[in-house]
C-alpha cells in the first residue's frame, strides 16, 4: 500500500512538472479585455509590470509646447516581458502601459524652467499622475493596423481614469511609431531595460 501510494504521488508529482513546463514553454500571453462592442478593459496592476523607464521631455526644452510634456512611467506586462526576453520579439497580446505624471511644481521650483531644487540638486521631479495610455499588438484581432499594433487612452487627467477606451485612429500614432521606432513600432532605444535584453545582458 504504501509503495501504490508512493508511486500515485511520483506520478502526480511527475503530471505537474510536466504541466509546469509545457506551460512555460508556451509562454502564455495575458492579452487585455474587451467589451462586446470592441472597446479595450483599462489594464489592472499595471504599476506592477515590468518597469522599463521614464522618458521626459518637458516645455523648458521644446519652446514652451512639447507635445508630451510630462514624465512617462512605462510598464510592459509580465508575460510580454519574458516573452520578449527569450525570443527577441513582441507577441500578440502585448500589453504596454504608459501612465503619464506631471512634472512636481512648489515654491522651490524655477518659474522659467519649471526645474526645482532638492537635496539631489537641480532637476525635474514627478508630481501627480496625469493620465493612462496602452498599446496593444495583436495581428489578428487587429489585422488592418500596421504591425498589428493600437494605441489607446484612458484620459489625460487625475485618476479614476476611464474603464474603457476605443483605439486611436491609424495616422494618430502608428506612423511615428513606423518610422520612428527601433524594434517592431516599439522605442526600445529610449529604454536600456530592452536593450539590455537585445543585447543577452
Amino acid at each position: 500500500m504504501i509503495g501504490w501510494k508512493s508511486a500515485t504521488l511520483g506520478l502526480v508529482g511527475a503530471m505537474s512538472l510536466a504541466v509546469t513546463l509545457t506551460n512555460a514553454q508556451e509562454m502564455t500571453i495575458t492579452s487585455p479585455g474587451y467589451t462586446d462592442d470592441g472597446a479595450v478593459m483599462a489594464p489592472t496592476g499595471y504599476r506592477e509590470w515590468v518597469f522599463i523607464g521614464t522618458p521626459l521631455t518637458p516645455n523648458a526644452l521644446n519652446g514652451g509646447e512639447a507635445p508630451f510634456p510630462e514624465f512617462h512611467n512605462v510598464y510592459v506586462e509580465p508575460s510580454a516581458y519574458a516573452h520578449f526576453k527569450n525570443t527577441g520579439e513582441w507577441a500578440n497580446g502585448t500589453q504596454i502601459a504608459k501612465e503619464l505624471v506631471l512634472i512636481r511644481q512648489g515654491d522651490d521650483c524655477d518659474e522659467t524652467n519649471g526645474s526645482c531644487g532638492e537635496v539631489s540638486g537641480q532637476g525635474y521631479f514627478q508630481g501627480e499622475f496625469a493620465g493612462l495610455e496602452l498599446t496593444v499588438k495583436d495581428t489578428d484581432r487587429f489585422a488592418d493596423e500596421p504591425g498589428g499594433w493600437v494605441y489607446y487612452s484612458f484620459g489625460h487627467h487625475a485618476p479614476p481614469y476611464a474603464e474603457t477606451a476605443e483605439a486611436f485612429p491609424t495616422e494618430s500614432c502608428n506612423a511615428c511609431h513606423e518610422a520612428s521606432a527601433d524594434t517592431d513600432f516599439v522605442f526600445t532605444q529610449f529604454y536600456p531595460v530592452l536593450r539590455a535584453v537585445q543585447e543577452g545582458n
